[in-house]
């Protein structure tokens, strides 16, 4: 093999796990280094720590005076645990954090220095944004945006700095983050189901959305990766065989944690516990060398930033025990990819699960009114859905015989679905006495009897229903869940106020009781939402052909899936609610289109370099010692050496074919890529990469991986699937 590669497999193979030594329980360091309610009674006054609590708790302002106090405190604490530096620690639309060091150190003349942190600091910074994705807000000149303090995130400790989470914000005000519309959207879905919340229970004043990811990912030895260019430059593998055995024997599934894997796993999950990252669950996923990690539930906003931390911690982590994290969607071909399954519901400030069944026929009907307004806005709103999801590295996976198609539909499992076809069949208006009893006793009577597993896991339905949650399976493993649950929260409060009008119109113009109104107001959304719900394998053609009849999108593409953003309707949507203005929803879609066209060039580019001055070349000097085989077989045998030399001809000619294909497909695609790139529109540019440029991906990386079944192995270059995926 070619001497890099030989270097790399024989790191690999000589490699150690780091010995980790866990000294401490977990939950006595859980939350060390954050600036949680403990710490903040011990360091913040009485009248700062209660204005910090109502922030959280209420969405009150922070008076600046206050800040004061709380950034002393924050500082007090920070240097106590060694930290010399802060920073805001904040998600522009780079699909990264982005944080900007200060030190706490300050000059005062005469050759002295103090520690300094002011409440100004804590509260607003002014970081250059001139580089940051702004979809057209601004010109490059106006640098100006702003940081401001997301009280409702705890800042932490992190390598010696104070992180203090942040949103970020234009000149003009203007989101420029992930944060931001989230917690617009928080906001809008808590007004409306505490608004719907109150018809059961008066006492309800807060409603959070909760959120519990699962991160899936690949462990690749450092040394292997930095020997495959794709993988380093785009977190994928652009070419490459699939080996003789890949997870055909299913033996890699939450089978024994390797060494080094857990060695990795440990150090992270006691960074986690220092951070408050309540990680809890950790297991081999179906791919070799691919795994999962999940936490607790927490809320939304809070889950949010914690994903976005853990990925920034498992890179650093995986340095020191000399991996690689692959977030990537879809790094191998041949096996599976990796998701962020997304498990959402809503709490209220007394402690109830608003999608959970509870064990009375009234909580039942709590239950069955969120339950069924969540499906009616997953029905109206599908296309937006899917556009929260999509990304070049996503359209790899959605629809792949693993993870779950682009066709958005809802799986509820047999037994809600026969309840809500109860429920469907109640004469319509005003119930009866008799209809009221049957249907409390037969329908929602029987709801307690619901266990949290009465359902299988669809694998292949992206938004299912697993007793007291929905879980969005079609989110991307490299995603900020910002995006999804910015989406998915604010369909749910648009369904929820509409909802609530409808149930009030009825009181007030049919002379409805509450019960009443609130069954024929459900039993029409399980009538007009009915064609979002779908139980069988989402894999298979003929529910693409029923999709289609029953008028779902099927957007397989990134272009595609994302001109719902600029639907009438949806921009109305966020408009509305207050989550985004015209102006930002128009710079997401503009962002979006430019990074997936982006996305895509720089991945033909890397493919054209490889296959040229990698595969290609390989290929010619293999060729070439055949040809000086068939050479020596003549000077043996004369004209009787063809008999002899058969099948290296056959095989010097089927090689030649293959660097013909290979470069005439990069050609071709280089050309193509030259004509999308001058193409102004950012939206044709995007369709022109997708339609035009990416379809000669497969066909140059379909001679490549044969050339690479053909060739000497101590010859090719680049590091193979079987190396990479097996070697632990």
């Amino acid at each position: 093999m070619s001497k890099l590669r030989f270097h790399a497999v024989k790191e690999t193979l000589t490699r150690k796990p780091l010995k980790i030594e866990e000294k401490e329980r977990r939950s006595s360091i859980f939350g060390n280094n954050v600036f949680n309610e403990a710490t903040m009674r011990q360091f913040l006054t009485k009248e700062a720590y209660k204005s910090v609590m109502d922030a959280v708790q209420n969405g009150s302002k922070i008076d600046r005076g206050v800040a004061d106090h709380i950034s002393t405190g924050m500082k007090e604490w920070a240097i106590s645990k060694g930290v010399t530096h802060y920073t805001h620690w904040f998600q522009p639309l780079t699909g990264a954090t982005a944080e900007k060091h200060d030190a706490f150190f300050e000059t005062i003349g005469g050759g002295l220095a103090i520690e300094k942190f002011g409440g100004g600091q804590l509260v607003q910074q002014e970081p250059d944004a001139s580089s940051f994705p702004n979809g057209g807000i601004r010109n490059t000149f106006e640098a100006r945006g702003y940081t401001a303090w997301d009280p409702t995130s705890p800042a932490f400790i992190y390598e010696t700095t104070l992180c203090i989470p942040t949103v970020f914000v234009s000149y003009t005000g203007e989101a420029l983050d992930y944060k931001t519309p989230l917690l617009r959207a928080l906001q809008a879905v808590d007004h409306a189901a505490v608004a719907v919340a109150r018809y059961f229970d008066k006492n309800v004043k807060k409603v959070n959305a909760s959120l519990g990811w699962e991160q899936e990912y690949f462990l690749i030895d450092s040394a292997l990766v930095a020997s495959r260019p794709d993988i380093t430059l785009t977190g994928r593998t652009l070419l490459g065989h699939s080996p003789a055995k890949g997870q055909q024997l299913d033996d890699h599934y939450f089978g024994t944690i390797p060494n080094r894997a857990m060695s990795f796993m440990r150090d992270l999950e006691t960074e986690c516990m220092l951070l408050g990252i309540p990680v809890k669950t950790r297991h081999n996923e179906v791919a070799p060398n691919q795994f999962e990690l999940a936490p607790i539930y927490d809320e939304a906003n809070l889950a949010v930033d914690h994903n976005s931390l853990l990925m920034d911690v498992m890179d650093k982590i995986a340095g020191r025990h000399n991996f690689k994290v692959l977030f990537h969607e879809k790094p191998f071909a041949g096996v599976n990819g990796s998701g962020k399954h997304n498990n959402w519901s809503l709490s209220t400030d007394t402690g109830i699960n608003l999608l959970g069944p509870g064990k009375t026929p009234m909580s039942n009907l709590q239950f069955l009114t969120f339950f069924i307004n969540s499906i009616k806005a997953v029905h109206e709103y599908e296309e937006l859905l899917r556009a929260s999801i999509a990304s070049a590295s996503n359209d790899h996976r959605l629809g792949a015989n693993e993870a779950p198609p682009a066709i958005i539909s809802v799986f509820i499992g047999e037994q809600l679905t026969n309840v809500l076809h109860e429920l469907e069949g109640v004469t319509k208006g005003k119930l009866s006495p008799e209809e009221k009893t049957d249907l409390k006793l037969n329908v929602v009577g029987k709801i307690p009897e619901i266990l949290l597993d009465n359902t299988d896991r669809n694998r292949t339905s992206p938004f299912a229903f697993t007793g007291n949650k929905f879980e969005f399976r079609a989110v991307g493993s490299t995603a900020n869940c910002a995006n999804p649950m910015t989406v998915l929260n604010s369909i749910m409060a648009k369904q929820l106020i509409d909802f609530k009008a409808e149930v009030d119109a009825l009181i007030e113009n049919k002379d409805m009781k509450k019960d009443d109104a609130i069954f024929n107001v459900l039993r029409e959304y399980i009538k007009t939402s009915k064609n979002i719900l779908f139980e069988g394998n989402g894999y298979g053609d003929e529910w693409q052909k029923e999709a289609k009849k029953r008028g779902l999108s099927n957007n397989k593409t990134t272009p595609e899936a994302l001109k719902a953003r600029m639907a009438k309707k949806n921009i109305s949507l966020f408009e509305d609610l207050g989550v985004m203005n015209r102006v930002e929803i128009e710079a997401r879609y503009e962002i979006e289109v430019e990074e997936y066209a982006l996305r895509v060039q720089i991945e033909g580019r890397v493919l054209g370099d490889i296959a040229r001055n990698h595969v290609v070349p390989t290929a010619v000097r293999y060729q070439n010692i055949l040809i000086e085989n068939v050479r020596g077989l003549k000077d043996i045998y004369g004209d009787d050496f063809k008999k002899y030399a058969k099948e290296q001809m056959v095989l010097i000619q089927v090689i030649s074919g293959h660097i013909e294909a290979i470069n005439s497909g990069v050609t071709k695609m280089t050309k193509e890529r030259k004509i999308a790139n001058n193409i102004q529109d950012s939206e044709k540019r995007a369709e022109a990469y997708c339609n035009k440029v990416k379809p000669f991906f497969d066909d140059i990386r379909y001679s490549c991986d044969k050339l690479e079944l053909l060739i000497d192995d101590e010859l090719w270059p680049l590091t193979k699937y079987r190396e990479m995926l097996f070697t632990k």
